[in-house]
């Protein structure tokens, strides 16, 4: 995300009240695209427009993508109909269906009327496609040859299509129903002798991704096999896009900035954090927490209906259920990171219990000394003092249960694990745990 620059805000506030058209072109033009954002996030709408309208419809489309979402989505609703179908066919292809998306129909209908038609179809297609699909991430600007030419006539060609193509690294090499039939490096094409045919340079059967395909798999397979970019074929074959390195590094900070979020009981904001209204924030964080708030209820009741008559029992109980909710939250943790990784999969289930039953019994065990060590100066005898490490072993265990189970089970309901929040296995084990701290009472002490 783009800050703002507080120093160079004035100085270009100054260029726009006096018109300073030669300034702000050296500024727009000169300067990294995301820096030109950067600098002027904190104009308003009419000043940024005024600022993008001193450069050409190229460059415009260049610093647009790297405001933040939200912002470019004012932007577009405050643009006149003259300056916003230009900037949008200029885009990259990914950049305005990312942007798109963030509209209702009504006004992606309004907004495609603007566009040449060849646009409109290319984003109709990349709009029809699921939202976590690789559909989504892909861009449609990609290098293309036949396998019949020479690499010297390949070169000649790759000129007239460079401009048009968000990576030129790989190019896709294609038959009359411009199924993929194989992959070339530009690197090999310039190495090669010029007579050379693009059939023997290209490496047949390349590996691919379907359309429909999971975001979390094509970020899988391109970090696998350390891509820079990954074709995306229809059923037939055919070629309809590519996903790139960078798309990906966007997909993967924005799921890592979900899974954080769902992972502290809030569910995804889908925008940063001081663009996102208060409403929104307060719902978003007050469903979890109206949950959690229930489940601590439920726990408060147990406590208070708790047949413990011992007074040196009592300060015992925080000790005892953070163990098994700091315990179940680590399982939980390394449960949903390797599920989310690929590290592990559901049918892993058999191994990732036994492991953590083996791991609850020894961390269970490693906690119950000291707190044994430390009934002993509060309980009246040592037989008594039995009732603090047998509670923590069986908690501890349970925790670590629970908090491999669950991520598990939701991710065999189709849901993402990451749902299952660290602060919602706490709230289940703390529940447990007062259960389980009265029964081993009950049974030790009578």
């Amino acid at each position: 995300m783009v800050t703002a620059n507080p120093l160079l805000i004035p100085e270009l506030r100054l260029m726009l009240a006096e018109g300073d058209a030669t300034g702000l072109r050296e500024v727009a033009s000169e300067l990294h695209p995301a820096s030109v954002a950067e600098f002027s996030e904190g104009l308003d709408d009419r000043e940024i427009w005024q600022l993008l309208g001193s450069v050409p419809v190229e460059r415009q489309a260049e610093i647009f993508p790297y405001y933040p979402l939200a912002r470019q989505v004012r932007l577009i609703e405050s643009a006149d109909r003259d300056r916003l179908g230009p900037l949008i066919e200029a885009m990259a292809a990914d950049n305005r269906a990312d942007l798109l998306r963030e509209f209702d129909s009504d006004k992606v209908e309004e907004i495609l009327p603007l566009v040449a038609k060849a646009e409109r179809h290319d984003i109709r297609m990349l709009l029809s496609c699921p939202e976590d699909s690789a559909g989504a991430l892909m861009t449609t600007e990609y290098a293309s040859l036949p396998a019949h030419v020479t690499a010297g006539e390949a070169v000649a060609r790759l000129r007239t299509q460079a401009p048009a193509t968000e990576s030129i690294y790989y190019i896709y090499v294609l038959d009359g129903d411009r199924r993929l039939v194989g992959i070339v490096s530009l690197r090999a094409l310039i190495l090669a002798r010029p007579t050379a045919l693009v059939s023997d340079l290209m490496q047949r059967d390349p590996i691919r991704v379907r359309v429909e395909e999971p975001r979390d798999e094509v970020v899988r397979t391109l970090a696998r096999f350390d891509f820079l970019a990954i074709p995306v074929v229809d059923d037939q074959d055919c070629l309809v896009g590519i996903v790139t390195h960078d798309d990906v590094l966007d997909a993967v900070r924005q799921g890592a900035t979900d899974d954080a979020q769902r992972i502290a009981a809030v569910s995804p904001l889908g925008e940063s954090y001081l663009e996102a209204a208060v409403g929104t924030m307060t719902w978003k964080r007050g469903v979890w927490l109206t949950v959690l708030f229930a489940t601590a209820a439920v726990t408060a009741m147990v406590l208070a209906n708790s047949p413990i008559t011992h007074a040196w029992l009592i300060p015992f109980i925080p000790l005892v259920i953070a163990s098994g909710g700091n315990s179940g939250n680590q399982s939980a943790t390394l449960v949903i990171t390797a599920l989310s990784t690929g590290d592990c999969h559901l049918e892993d289930w058999p191994r990732i219990l036994r492991r953590e039953v083996v791991l609850g019994f020894l961390l269970g065990g490693l906690l119950a000394v000291p707190g044994y060590l430390l009934a002993l100066v509060y309980a009246p005898t040592p037989y008594a003092a039995l009732v603090i490490p047998l509670t923590i072993l069986a908690v501890v265990m349970l925790g670590t249960l629970i908090g491999s189970v669950l991520p598990l089970a939701f991710r065999s309901a189709g849901l993402d694990p990451a749902l299952m929040s660290n602060p919602f296995v706490s709230a289940i084990v703390d529940f447990l745990g007062i259960v389980i701290y009265t029964l081993v009472a009950m049974v030790v002490l009578g």
